[in-house]
């Protein structure tokens, strides 16, 4: 892998993405906007939002970047603009990392974005320092990009690519502690919820939220972010050049 090549690829992703308006609204505006809705939801019963305000940063961002990676980077097998690429000294690593710093730095900005309008608009009251909580968001939307790039190496269409999102993100979210507390679980349940790095997220989130510091903060967050690198290595060695 070449950090040279690597960049120029997170510099051109960068520029398509300047020119798809669409896509820079659904990844900025988007979970704001739905954090935004489960706010006023919830607007008349006190305590509710504080609760589960603080999974819900976890789960949004992260949806958004899954759907958003996997169908542009499906895109570019199915335009040819892989193969194309993969004739030239790029290799796949120089391909997948350079997609993942690209949406990363849209993942951190994003991030910012949904914290500050949680805890500035919405009110979300966060006992931790904010820039925890941010930091905690920014692991989890690329989270959410290193699985989408993992889930595309496998989709041929852009409807198979969202097919995936009832096996990859949704038992994550039914198991990863937002309705119901992972120890409160059945054992079998919880025991699955350890192998799912959503658990990881929503555990740091709560952490941060809930005034914790530390290893309550940073043992989580190694976990994700452990998830996040093993997808894109598995995604660099099961990309295709092509869909048939």
């Amino acid at each position: 892998m070449n950090a040279g090549r690597t960049l120029a690829t997170a510099g051109r992703v960068l520029r398509q993405l300047s020119h798809d308006p669409r896509s820079i609204v659904l990844m900025m505006v988007a979970p704001s906007a739905l954090v935004g809705l489960f706010a006023w939801l919830f607007s008349a019963q006190t305590g509710v939002f504080d609760q589960f305000g603080g999974p819900i940063l976890a789960l949004f961002p992260f949806t958004v970047m899954f759907l958003i990676t996997s169908i542009t980077t499906l895109r570019e097998r199915r335009s040819g603009t892989l193969e194309r690429l993969m004739t030239t000294p790029l290799g796949k690593g120089d391909f997948i990392v350079g997609y993942g710093v690209a949406f990363g730095m849209m993942a951190t900005v994003q991030a910012v974005i949904t914290v500050a309008f949680a805890v500035g608009v919405c009110g979300l009251q966060v006992d931790g320092p904010l820039w925890q909580l941010g930091l905690v968001a920014v692991v989890n939307a690329m989270l959410g990009t290193a699985l989408g790039l993992l889930a595309s190496a496998f989709a041929r269409t852009e409807f198979q690519a969202v097919q995936f999102m009832p096996l990859i993100v949704f038992p994550q979210i039914i198991l990863g502690g937002l309705f119901m507390p992972r120890d409160q679980m059945p054992d079998a349940l919880y025991a699955i919820s350890d192998f799912l790095p959503l658990s990881y997220s929503i555990d740091a989130i709560n952490a941060v939220t809930g005034g914790s510091a530390g290893w309550d903060v940073y043992g989580p967050l190694l976990v994700v972010a452990a998830f996040a690198v093993g997808a894109l290595v598995l995604a660099s060695l099961t990309l295709k050049r092509r869909t048939p």
